[in-house]
């Protein structure tokens, strides 16, 4: 009998096109078959690095060598400079686009990915008569409060979800739900949640919207596909938007985040102070006092940690986890767009930012003249896959959101 030959098996998977949404990476899986003495078949993986699921974020380029000009892009009117020069062409055709028509984008991402800040800058610089946000925590806890306080609004409230609300239980059960939900630690059901979208939706008739938090779970997933014909909503083109942050930026956002007790304006001693800045001789320590100048406390309340922000992501573990998941779930899906966002950009790829892009860490120390200075140099961390990286201000992340979206509605 001839000696049985090995075969050498190899595919490599395709890489997926921006917004598409083929098996996502390019590593390259190897199988051996082999048969041994006794005629049999074994199967050995030669690359045990391959990570089935794992998603790719494409690194888009922001930097114009022909634009000169350094934006603050902690400003208002910094940023309208900075996307006027890099981003004019797409930000005028999204406006007049948005004049006459809507979309509705989900955002999807771990906690703390900024989902909120990249939305809020979208409708900053493309318009607030164009486009607004809301996180379904924010309209539960609104309706969760009305409810219980506003017998006006309450009314109005339950009249509607009498009308629109289908489920498998009653109405009367699912509201009950929902205000037990923080004390019998009972979920929204999802059936109420959609309706309670529609009725927010349909409160902002003419613009387009961006959903922070839905779907919330993984069996939500499915309903995002149908969104629109199962709301019997308005015709909008929709898409995802994924955005990908390292766990080690999450972790220090968390453990350096400061709140003013006052407004709770949220803010960061290592990576987003205020303009006030003292020093706790007693301490050794250096606070931050609240600029914020709607905010009776500006200027003069100290800024203080949140409970249980010292313990970084281990508090939060379960939350990345499931998080990780339903972007994973979404990034698999056919027949839908997707916006695909990171924050972060390897070192070795830093050249593609112009040096104001990239996130600053603040340091700071008391001169022999007892002044405060504030030392200011780019923020290195270490990405999810191991590799040295640059974090990325909000800003550079919304231009491409805004190139992508303009791809997706006007080609």
């Amino acid at each position: 009998m001839p000696a049985p030959v090995a075969q050498r098996i190899e595919y490599r998977f395709p890489k997926p096109a921006v917004g598409g949404s083929n098996p996502p990476g390019s590593t390259t899986l190897l199988l051996s078959l082999k048969s041994n003495n006794k005629q049999k078949l074994t199967v050995e993986i030669f690359s045990p690095s391959i990570r089935i699921g794992r998603m790719d974020f494409p690194l888009y380029s922001t930097k114009d060598i022909k634009i000169k000009e350094k934006f603050n892009l902690n400003t208002p009117l910094g940023r309208k400079k900075y996307f006027a020069a890099k981003a004019g062409k797409e930000v005028a055709e999204l406006k007049e686009y948005l004049d006459n028509n809507t979309f509705i984008g989900f955002m999807l991402a771990k906690k703390m990915a900024g989902k909120g800040t990249y939305s809020k800058i979208f409708e900053e610089i493309i318009g607030t008569s164009r486009v607004y946000q809301f996180s379904i925590g924010d309209l539960i806890r609104k309706v969760h409060q009305t409810l219980e306080s506003d017998q006006e609004e309450k009314s109005k409230i339950l009249e509607y979800i009498n009308r629109k609300y289908r489920g498998y239980i009653s109405d009367k059960t699912a509201i009950e739900a929902l205000l037990n939900r923080s004390t019998e630690k009972v979920s929204v059901p999802t059936e109420l949640l959609l309706a309670l979208v529609k009725r927010e939706i349909e409160s902002k008739p003419r613009k387009a919207v961006f959903i922070d938090g839905f779907p919330r779970t993984l069996d939500q997933v499915s309903y995002s596909l149908y969104f629109r014909e199962i709301m019997n909503l308005r015709d909008d083109p929709d898409f995802f938007v994924l955005i990908d942050i390292p766990e080690s930026v999450i972790d220090a956002r968390l453990k350096s985040r400061v709140i003013c007790p006052v407004c709770n304006t949220s803010r960061n001693t290592r990576l987003l102070p205020t303009q006030f800045i003292k020093y706790d001789k007693a301490q050794g320590d250096f606070y931050l006092i609240c600029d914020n100048p709607e905010c009776n406390g500006y200027g003069k309340e100290k800024m203080i940690p949140k409970e249980g922000d010292d313990l970084g992501i281990k508090a939060i573990k379960p939350r990345l986890e499931m998080d990780g998941e339903l972007m994973e779930q979404a990034y698999q899906l056919h027949g839908i767009p997707k916006v695909l966002l990171r924050n972060h950009v390897p070192i070795e790829e830093s050249n593609k930012f112009d040096s104001y892009e990239l996130t600053p860490e603040y340091s700071y120390e008391v001169t022999k003249s007892g002044k405060i200075k504030i030392n200011e140099t780019p923020w290195t961390i270490i990405d999810d896959d191991g590799i040295e990286s640059h974090s990325l201000l909000a800003a550079p992340v919304v231009l491409s959101m805004i190139r992508q979206i303009h791809k997706i509605l006007l080609g």
